[in-house]
């Protein structure tokens, strides 16, 4: 992997494969579905996007920041039935192959930051991973797989994860605890899963039923303090849909509206500073699937916004 062979772009890079949706049963609560419905709907809705494909993260890369025993684990599908159950998946040679393509999507989105500035992943967000554990949906972590990759090819010095899904970025905090390198900041509902809380570099919590202003307000002045005071020069922005009021989830009432203008703002202001953005779509639930990718599909057209405006190469 690396940044030589990204072309020019004229149009925000996403990166997405079709493989992120394998068969899966239609009655589980994760909407694994939504990941086929996302790209339909950017496709229709945000035409000014550049598909990038990615490629598996390599193992080397994996164990940076997971157990090889975990990871050696849930390859071969010989992991403790109780672990799987932490995860709340079921196990399959599907699943396998797309979380590590998925895992590898992110990093080709950061890759794709760097060199034109912006790019988004139509998956990803995967934070509640710990380094030898999955929980809540999320085998890997790929926001401290992607962090750790960018310090160690040098491709960022500071890395900023600012985190906005409704739930707590336990298994972010947990992995990154040490990280002089990378700054963990999780903006979520007070009263959400995980009931067990580890602490991020910074955590702010959101009462139940907080609406757009109240909520709006608390992000901009979240991201332009820690902006301003750790001096990051790369942010992976977790752009998680589950603040939505319609969520299943969540606990929050966001509106469409707020959840465009949340993530208009944080990725405007991010860019502002020059710095370079990727962000993934984090949780989203709802049992209508369609109705969830649409509301994952708003960071993407905030992202393609700003880019058009940014003048990216």
């Amino acid at each position: 992997m690396g940044v030589g062979w990204c072309r020019s772009v004229n149009r925000l890079p996403i990166v997405w494969d079709d493989k992120y949706s394998p068969e899966f049963p239609e009655s589980h609560r994760f909407p694994m579905k939504k990941f086929r419905l996302l790209k339909d709907w950017v496709d229709l809705h945000v035409p000014a996007t550049q598909l990038f494909s990615p490629k598996p993260c390599p193992v080397d890369v994996l164990v940076e920041t997971h157990d090889p025993g975990y990871v050696r684990g849930f390859e071969l599908g010989t992991l403790d039935p109780k672990v799987i159950r932490e995860i709340g998946l079921p196990w399959s040679e599907g699943l396998r192959d797309r979380t590590i393509l998925a895992l590898g999507g992110t990093i080709r989105t950061c890759e794709l930051a760097k060199a034109h500035g912006l790019a988004s992943h139509l998956a990803g967000g995967t934070h509640h991973a710990h380094r030898d554990r999955g929980s809540g949906f999320c085998i890997y972590n790929d926001l401290a797989v992607s962090s750790r990759y960018l310090i160690n090819k040098g491709l960022a010095s500071r890395v900023l994860v600012f985190d906005c899904d409704v739930h707590q970025g336990d298994g972010t905090a947990s992995i990154l605890a040490h990280d002089p390198h990378i700054f963990t900041c999780s903006i979520h509902a007070e009263k959400n899963f995980p009931a067990r809380k580890v602490d991020s570099d910074l955590d702010v919590n959101c009462p139940d039923g907080m609406t757009d202003d109240d909520y709006l307000s608390l992000v901009f002045e979240t991201l332009e303090s820690v902006v301003a005071s750790w001096r990051p020069d790369f942010v992976i922005y977790d752009a998680g849909s589950d603040v939505h009021v319609d969520d299943a989830l969540g606990r929050l009432s966001i509106t469409t509206d707020g959840l465009y203008r949340r993530d208009y703002g944080v990725i405007s202001r991010i860019r502002g500073t020059g710095i370079p953005c990727a962000t993934v779509i984090g949780g989203g639930y709802d049992k209508d699937r369609a109705r969830v990718a649409a509301r994952h599909g708003v960071v993407i057209s905030a992202a393609a916004s700003v880019f058009s405006q940014n003048g990216q190469t």
